[in-house]
């Protein structure tokens, strides 16, 4: 009867299937109520005592490997079925695909090119680690001039040639200068670094475009007209205002603000009440900033302006802490997935 034991165990080592159907089958003949383990176990009384225990072993291991074998062949055969289901079936809709979102800061930047583009600015880009030169002294800010306090920089430590981290994008318009003749229309948008403490206004990295204008007969009109179809573009709001101002490498200079009105709570408080809202800096390029560049102001005369894209980013949709723009919080980043 042992050898009986030990033929089954051959067959079941050896048995395959196709369908879940001839597994089922396999399992109630082996290992069914009526089936072949219950029938050996029910002779087990009737073997020799001295044969029993070798017995018992045998039926044991004709268990464990026919439920093995059920096992593994029920695996497989359900793994092969749902692989046809998944597979075969063209028909089904497709898994949905994550849609991927801008950044804002990069959403605001491309608005801004695109508009300065439509009438005729190129875009100029320069390193963020910059000399003196043309971070200051070409700027009309020469060494020891109190307006450089009017940036906290970041310099570089033991280095022969004053490197420090640009506080500006009007370096990248120094270069530019440097190396193209008027007329001369460009803007550089940027990151740029000031050693400022970060609060939900302020940041020390924050981003800029900055625009450069330089021909024959360029006058303080053409600066307006300029900023007032980039506000009309960009904000769809044409009303404007310049308030005199200082900055070293323009003059005259002005602050410019746009009505932003007064017809939602969010506009008082943006406004502080007023209806009117700072948005950049401009002026008339100085001379002195032409002479450095080797341009002659005899010649020729430009405007430029300047404006933080973090500030624009903060307008159009309402961001009450720059913060957010660097904390890549998923939650604040998806809700710009359909904005390109």
């Amino acid at each position: 009867m042992i050898e009986e034991l030990k033929s089954h165990l051959k067959t079941v080592e050896e048995f395959a299937a196709d369908n879940l159907d001839d597994v089922e089958a396999f399992r109630i003949k082996y290992l069914g109520k009526k089936g072949i383990l219950n029938h050996y176990f029910a002779e087990f009384k009737s073997i020799p005592k001295e044969d029993k225990k070798l017995f018992g072993q045998t039926i044991n291991q004709l268990k464990q490997a026919a439920t093995q074998k059920v096992e593994q062949l029920k695996a497989e055969l359900s793994k092969v079925n749902d692989e046809k289901n998944i597979y075969g079936d063209l028909t089904r809709p497709a898994e949905p695909s994550e849609i991927g979102s801008r950044h804002p800061i990069s959403i605001v930047k491309n608005q801004i090119i695109e508009v300065f583009s439509n009438i005729g600015f190129n875009v100029s880009e320069g390193p963020e680690i910059e000399d003196d030169w043309h971070n200051f002294t070409a700027l009309n800010l020469p060494e020891y001039h109190p307006a450089r306090d009017m940036q906290d920089t970041f310099f570089v430590q033991n280095n022969p040639e004053d490197l420090l981290l640009r506080t500006h994008t009007s370096s990248v318009q120094v270069r530019y200068m440097e190396n193209n003749k008027p007329p001369i229309r460009t803007i550089s948008p940027g990151r740029v670094f000031r050693n400022e403490d970060i609060s939900a206004r302020s940041h020390c990295i924050f981003h800029q475009v900055e625009g450069l204008y330089i021909d024959k007969d360029v006058s303080f009109k053409d600066l307006k007209q300029t900023l007032i179809y980039f506000t009309t573009q960009l904000f769809g709001k044409s009303k404007i205002r310049l308030r005199p101002s200082y900055f070293p490498f323009t003059e005259p200079s002005a602050e410019v603000d746009i009505y932003w009105g007064l017809k939602t709570e969010t506009d008082y408080r943006i406004t502080k009440g007023t209806g009117w809202l700072e948005i950049m800096g401009c002026g008339m390029v100085d001379p002195n900033v032409l002479k450095n560049c080797k341009i002659d102001p005899k010649e020729y005369t430009g405007f430029a302006f300047g404006m933080g894209i973090e500030r624009i980013a903060m307008l159009l949709y309402q961001i009450g802490d720059i913060r957010m723009f660097y904390e890549n919080d998923l939650r604040f980043l998806k809700q710009f997935k359909s904005i390109f």
